[in-house]
């Protein structure tokens, strides 16, 4: 089908924006159904989620796009592009590479639980890319939907025109006809210059095995075909096209892409290093003269190493982070090496749910076993020579007596909960460091709370306290706010007497010796008993601030001696002992892959991403 005979007052380029479990994949699905792009026989729940991960958590991790045609109540065909966006926290640089895209933006609030943590923050992102704010009541079928308290939610709290929802039931189809009129009458058609130079966005991409590179691109000036060599304004490349065309769940060649459309082009890349995202397409021979927008760059917040079981995995390993990054550019590393775990990469993640699916993606689409060590934070030292230096490592903590002062990164953070859940919360955010910044009720029964706290407390079990002391009805959002001087030691773990460096954890000095505590005793019960005593400690420099010992294996040497002088049994005894001392001093302890996260855990809580 050929989209390119619809003028562009009658194309409508947007997204959908929510919090978690809004059902935002759901009503995807639905205004799929209506652009006629799913038969029956192809029907499935989460069709733009492409990955079995995505379907298996009911996340949205990577953005998708569909184009499709829907017939307008004047009977005009118009030109949907939708670019769908994931919702969690982790996943924010997706989003806002999408909106880039559009003209507007679907937000999506659930009737029974209101306005959430991510339903703010990715308000903010559209109203900073200067969208249509479209607001849409979802799952209104429901005996405890409360539409009225949602309404008056919206209007006190984002300032949108209540009058302007659409109460929609995006499982049962209900007011989705009367949301896709909306989105004709409100979403504000593309703008151009027919005379520019040809202008387009790389918002995303992916590896195909025999395409090479598909770029996802939205035209803003000119008109792109096929046989066009076009240049890339980051990359400083040129590159012909070999095809281009538009996404309908699969990839539909075309003749052309004019301005306001969304689609594809493939130009037969096939190092991913040549491909950034959020650069600007133009032609070769008539170049614009500035880029499209300049996409801010997010840095990461948790660093972990990556490590292949199999040391001969490493190549691999290479290959396989180089083409995750390709369509995930949140994601940093570099090569780094353990003595314990040989070679690796030292990762960088927007946070650890981000860190949770880079490694299980890793794991399934490129079948490479990983061991990932206990995340940590980016940490500032200034030295005092006046030298300042980012440390994500604790290998590389310098010797407490060259360092001036440290500093850890802060988080804002955006809590939204039942009021009577408000004494605990506060409680648990005071044990984490946290100062707090205000306290605004949205209506009589939702309190918003933001606080600032360290980032290295919010990832050390703390979204598994707040569900816990809130009944898991409070939802968290949070941001990078700033860097601020601490009190931080370097907490090493012993071994057998042998420092294990990926064991190793920077932490609060007053927090340090009960940590210490509860990882040599989750060490204890992960690694098993030997033919000799293991010695598990918890130091602080030269100052040992927690021990235990696993006791040896013991084979009964005197069980053949049956009476006979107890010399004899003394004699068997001592022989034993002498072995095993010799066995000490040159056995080695094998340390399970568990052992590596037990830094995370204390007790029975392991603390666990926000699905």
């Amino acid at each position: 089908m050929s989209v390119n005979n619809i003028p562009i007052h009658r194309i409508r380029n947007f997204s959908i924006i929510a919090h978690i479990d809004h059902g935002k994949s759901t009503l995807a699905d639905r205004l799929l159904d209506f652009g006629k792009l799913v038969t029956q026989r192809d029907k499935m729940a989460q069709i733009l989620d492409s990955m079995d991960i995505e379907r298996e958590r009911g996340i949205t991790i990577k953005s998708n796009s569909a184009t499709f045609v829907y017939r307008g109540k004047d009977n005009e065909d118009y030109l949907f592009n939708l670019i769908d966006t994931p919702g969690h926290v982790d996943f924010t640089y997706e989003v806002s590479r999408s909106l880039a895209a559009c003209e507007g933006v679907l937000l999506l609030v659930d009737a029974t639980q209101g306005i959430q943590a991510q339903t703010i923050a990715n308000f903010y992102l559209a109203l900073e890319a200067d969208l249509y704010i479209l607001p849409v009541i979802n799952k209104v079928d429901l005996p405890s939907a409360d539409v009225e308290r949602v309404k008056g939610q919206i209007k006190e709290s984002l300032g949108l025109n209540p009058d302007e929802a659409v109460p929609v039931s995006a499982k049962s189809g209900l007011g989705v006809e009367e949301l896709m009129q909306s989105i004709i009458d409100f979403i504000p058609p593309p703008t151009t210059n027919e005379n520019a130079p040809l202008r387009a966005l790389v918002f995303d991409a992916y590896f195909d095995a025999y395409r090479g590179v598909v770029e996802k691109i939205r035209v803003f000036d000119g008109t792109l075909t096929k046989n066009d060599k076009v240049y890339f304004m980051k990359k400083n490349t040129s590159k012909v096209v070999n095809e281009v065309g538009i996404s309908q769940l699969k990839l539909v060649p075309q003749p052309m892409l004019s301005p306001g459309e969304v689609g594809y082009i493939v130009t037969g890349i096939k190092n991913v290093s040549e491909v950034k995202l959020g650069d600007t397409i133009t032609h070769d021979t008539r170049r614009a003269s500035e880029a499209l927008f300049r996409i801010k760059e997010i840095k990461p917040m948790v660093f972990s190493g990556l490590y292949p079981v199999n040391g001969d995995d490493y190549e691999l390993l290479k290959e396989a982070i180089e083409k995750l990054a390709l369509n995930d550019p949140a994601l940093v590393y570099e090569p780094e090496s353990s003595e314990a775990l040989g070679f690796g990469y030292r990762v960088g993640y927007l946070g650890l749910l981000h860190m949770e699916i880079v490694q299980e993606r890793l794991e399934r689409e490129f079948h490479i076993n990983l061991l990932t060590t206990a995340p940590s934070v980016n940490y500032r030292v200034t030295f005092m020579n006046g030298e300042v230096k980012e440390i994500d490592n604790p290998s590389e903590f310098p010797d407490a007596g060259s360092i001036q002062k440290i500093e850890e990164p802060n988080v804002k953070v955006n809590i939204i909960a039942p009021a009577e859940y408000l004494g605990g919360i506060l409680q648990l955010l005071q044990e984490k460091r946290g100062d707090s910044s205000g306290i605004n009720y949205l209506d009589t029964q939702t309190v918003q709370i933001i606080y600032l706290m360290p980032l290295a407390e919010m990832i050390f079990e703390f979204y598994d306290r707040l569900k816990s002391v809130s009944k898991g009805y409070a939802s968290l959002d949070y941001e990078f706010s700033n860097y601020r001087p601490t009190d931080l030691v370097k907490l090493d773990i012993l071994v057998h007497a042998h420092k294990v460096d990926a064991l190793s954890m920077i932490v609060h000095r007053s927090n340090a010796e009960r940590r210490g505590r509860e990882v040599i005793a989750q060490l204890k019960n992960l690694i098993s008993k030997h033919q000799f005593l293991i010695a598990l400690q918890a130091a602080i420099g030269a100052k040992v601030v927690a021990r235990e010992n696993i006791s040896a294996l013991r084979k009964n040497v005197t069980a053949k001696c049956y009476g006979g002088d107890i010399s004899r049994k003394r004699k068997l005894l001592e022989r034993q002992k002498e072995g095993k001392k010799r066995m000490k001093m040159i056995g080695s302890v094998e340390i399970p892959q568990e052992a590596f996260l037990a830094v995370l855990k204390t007790g029975d809580n392991s603390t666990k991403s926000n699905d």
